[in-house]
């Protein structure tokens, strides 16, 4: 049996290109026979970005929220919120001091804004060491990655390394599962879909305020009547990841025809959207309107996570001589 263990930060309402990049295939591999799944909000990584604690919670709920409207059966999934187990940040301490500081600077979410370090934490710097805990503390096997965060995964295995080297077998060392085959959805302006880019397609708020960012997609200048390439559009780039096949091929064929516009095939796009995610936007939106339904979720997943981090950690604390 495979322990499989994600994180996600909640930095606002999860958007299209987490749904189909990291939502949906997370929770289907949970759905695979002999994974055991771990699921947490990274609400103690936000901490680095946002210091508004409504926002903090907001985010917290949305997040959730999110997970859950797609379908997360909770029964299968440890499915916790980060900040409720403190063993982590404890953890982190001592795994701290058994990595090199030198080592830090060359992490890539430190070393792309080095540059102005009077806008850096101290968080932000350590970043990789509570992802460390945070997998550690767990036993985990195996955890899915994108290539931006494959280092850190890395630091983590030298990590455990270095604490296993030192005071015999103590962690299990992890593994990298790279996405290779994860959605990569583009956003609004043709770049890839990204909250700090603003361009995205967040499915779940109002049916006004969706129209208004799907008709915000950038588009090529071409005529109505004329024919248009597909493969260029960004509408259709969109559409052709959430459509049947049946429907991407009559759309397809518009297109190459010039029986289509930009305007009309954003129409398409939106009512696509709103079909396709009825289920999961109502779900949402009676989730976030009952926030104690989801409160209860996750407080029982942070019980079972407890329970591991405690047996883990107790195994840390019997090797540095902390416990009897």
């Amino acid at each position: 049996m495979a322990r499989v263990l994600t994180g996600i930060q909640s930095t606002g309402v999860p958007h299209l290109g987490n749904i189909l990049g990291a939502i949906i295939p997370a929770i289907n591999r949970s759905k695979i026979k002999g994974n055991e799944s771990f699921l947490f909000i990274a609400d103690l990584h936000s901490l680095t970005q946002i210091k508004n604690s409504d926002q903090l919670k907001r985010n917290t709920l949305n997040t959730a929220a999110a997970w859950l409207s797609f379908g997360l059966d909770t029964k299968h999934t440890v499915f916790y919120r980060q900040s409720d187990i403190p063993e982590v940040a404890e953890l982190a301490w001592y795994l701290s001091c058994f990595y090199p500081y030198q080592r830090l600077t060359l992490s890539h979410s430190f070393k792309d804004k080095s540059q102005n370090l009077k806008d850096i934490n101290s968080g932000l710097f350590y970043y990789p060491v509570l992802m460390a805990a945070d997998i550690l503390l767990y036993d985990a096997n195996i955890v899915p990655v994108g290539k931006d965060q494959l280092q850190h995964l890395e630091i983590t295995r030298s990590i455990a390394s270095r604490f296993n080297n030192h005071f015999g077998d103590t962690f299990v060392t992890p593994k990298a599962e790279l996405e290779k085959n994860s959605s990569y959805v583009i956003g609004t302006d043709g770049n890839k879909m990204s909250k700090s880019k603003d361009n995205i397609i967040n499915i779940f708020q109002n049916d006004n305020l969706l129209m208004k960012q799907v008709m915000r997609i950038k588009t090529e200048s071409t005529a109505i009547d004329e024919p248009k390439n597909p493969k260029n559009c960004n509408v259709f780039k969109i559409f052709s990841m959430i459509a049947s096949e049946k429907d991407i091929n009559i759309l397809k064929k518009r297109y190459y025809s010039g029986d289509v516009g930009f305007g009309e095939a954003k129409k398409i796009l939106l009512d696509e959207i709103k079909d396709k995610f009825k289920t999961e936007r109502d779900k949402f939106n009676f989730l976030v309107s009952n926030p104690e339904l989801v409160e209860k979720k996750l407080e029982s997943g942070s019980k079972k996570a407890k329970h591991f981090a405690n047996k883990v950690l107790k195994r840390v604390r019997l090797k540095l001589g902390y416990d009897k």
